[in-house]
Formats: structure tokens, C-alpha cells, sequence
């Protein structure tokens, strides 16, 4: 019997490789793992496709229950899907570690992923460094440890990817303290609002990194039909609403002149934004 982490691609349920559907509907029971990344569309529209029956696994199931995932493997097929593809989050291959260590055979079926994806806003992905995770910002707790992977990658002259914070079934300790068990309703970080924080370390910190003038890419929805791609200088995409989720950010570095044409195509207009326009985009810092 087997694990199967199956990738879901970025769109919606059709995103499923053929292989990957063949064995959703071989399976015993379906997982989807709902915390590290989300699709766009229902868990209904999962199970009126895949025609199997989907639980939804958030991160008390992933991190400490995983066993419940795992241990029926032993006996019969499970399948645990992730959105995009299943070895982008160390909380998969955790899992699969600990499946292994107890006598499960694992088996990963890949798919596109943001990792990839990026690439649509004519970046060039061997002119990246870490990628790094940027968290929503509280009034106690504001880190900003990413800042200085983007200094090494910059230094570099390498771009950084930026996956932005997903706050899903986030407990509410206020109820919780009155005794009920209350849910915060589901939170996304935007490209303004990664922007923002941005801007805010590096008036902390003020090494010249994430400056105002700093050139920098917003991604939305990719791989779906509303995905939507704009370049400009970091103040400028602090104030763009990109709509629903999700959404990425890249941090620029060196430009090569094929990236400069390329992202071009995607500035926001000379009136907001004039870090690329002619024939220099260095200007960005």
C-alpha cells in the first residue's frame, strides 16, 4: 500500500495531472492539505471532479496528527493532495519522513508550482536566490529575519521570491479564553501589504535593500484566468490592490536586458512608475 502526494497545480481541479487523477480515484481516502496554500475553487468542486470524497487537512491535522494521514497507508491507498507541488513546503517532507519511518511506502506525483510559475513575469529562474516567507506583522511581533536573505541574494545580484503569509483556521484567543473555540476568519497577505513591511524593516533597518525606489514584481493568482502581473518600484506597489488571493512579491536584483523587456511588458503606468522606462532599468536600487 501507499502515500501518494499528488501536486494539484495552480488553477483549479483540471490542474491534476492525468496521473494524478488516475490515482485520486484509485484511493482509499482522499486528503487535501488546506493551510499551506489554497486553490481558487471549493473542496466541492475537488469531489464533484475527482468523484471521491475529499478531507481537508489544516495544520493541527498536518503537524501534530499527521499519523492519522499516514498510518492508513499501511493498510490501504491514500492520497494526500497539495496545491501546486507537494515538495515546496518542509511540512511534506516531514511528512514523508515520518511515513518512511514507519514502513510506508511514499510515492510523489509533481506538478507546476509557484516556484516555476514566477517565471510568467519574464524573471529568468536561475537568477534566484532563497526564497524567503514574509509573515503578517502584529503589534507585539514584527521579525525581520527575511531582510537579510534579501541582502545576500542582492549582494548577489539574485532576485528573491517572496511567498506572503496564509492565515487559515487561526485560533480566536480572546473567545477561546471565555471558553468557546472560535475561529478567525481566513486572512491572505497581499502584495501592498509585503510592500509595506518591506518598506517598514528597511526604515529600521536602513541598509538599502527594499528602499522606496527598489524595483520589485506583484504576482497574483497564478496559473488561474484572473492572474495579474505588475512591476514597479516598491512604493508604488505598496498602494495596488492585485484583488483575491493569492499573491506573491519578488524583490529584484541585477536585471539582464531580456528580463528589462520583458518586464516591461507588466510596468505600471510612466505616471506611477518610472524605475524601467527607455532603455534602463538600473535605476531601481
Amino acid at each position: 500500500m501507499v502515500l501518494y502526494l499528488i501536486g494539484l497545480g495552480l488553477g483549479d481541479e483540471k490542474d491534476i495531472t492525468v496521473k494524478g487523477l488516475e490515482i485520486v480515484k484509485s484511493c482509499h481516502k482522499v486528503f487535501l492539505e488546506n493551510y499551506t496554500s489554497v486553490l481558487g475553487i471549493s473542496k466541492e468542486n475537488l469531489e464533484l471532479f475527482y468523484e471521491r470524497e475529499v478531507c481537508l487537512a489544516d495544520r493541527e491535522v498536518c503537524e501534530s496528527q499527521a499519523e492519522s494521514i499516514y498510518a492508513c497507508a499501511k493498510e490501504q491507498n491514500i492520497a494526500f493532495l497539495v496545491v501546486g507541488d507537494p515538495l515546496c513546503a518542509t511540512t511534506h517532507s516531514d511528512i514523508i519522513l515520518r511515513a518512511r519511518s514507519e514502513g510506508v511506502q511514499v510515492r510523489v506525483i509533481h506538478n507546476a508550482s509557484v516556484m516555476g510559475a514566477v517565471a510568467s513575469c519574464g524573471l529568468q529562474l536561475y537568477n534566484f536566490g532563497q526564497t524567503v516567507s514574509i509573515p503578517f506583522f502584529t503589534d507585539d511581533w514584527r521579525p525581520d529575519s527575511f531582510y537579510d536573505k534579501i541582502k545576500v541574494n542582492k549582494q548577489a545580484g539574485m532576485h528573491t521570491l517572496c511567498l506572503l503569509d496564509i492565515k487559515v483556521k487561526e485560533p480566536d484567543f480572546e473567545q477561546m479564553a471565555r471558553g468557546k473555540i472560535v475561529f478567525l476568519p481566513p486572512r491572505f497577505m497581499s502584495v501592498s501589504v509585503a510592500a509595506l513591511q518591506l518598506l517598514e524593516v528597511e526604515a529600521k533597518r536602513q541598509e538599502g535593500i527594499c528602499t522606496p525606489e527598489t524595483m520589485a514584481v506583484g504576482l497574483a493568482r497564478l496559473g488561474q484566468a484572473t492572474e495579474q502581473i505588475v512591476a514597479g518600484r516598491l512604493r508604488d506597489l505598496a498602494v495596488q490592490d492585485l484583488g483575491e488571493p493569492l499573491h506573491c512579491l519578488i524583490v529584484c536584483g541585477e536585471l539582464h536586458p531580456l528580463e528589462m523587456e520583458m518586464l516591461r511588458i507588466f510596468l505600471l503606468p510612466p505616471e506611477s512608475n518610472s524605475t524601467c522606462n527607455g532603455d534602463d532599468c538600473h535605476g531601481a536600487s
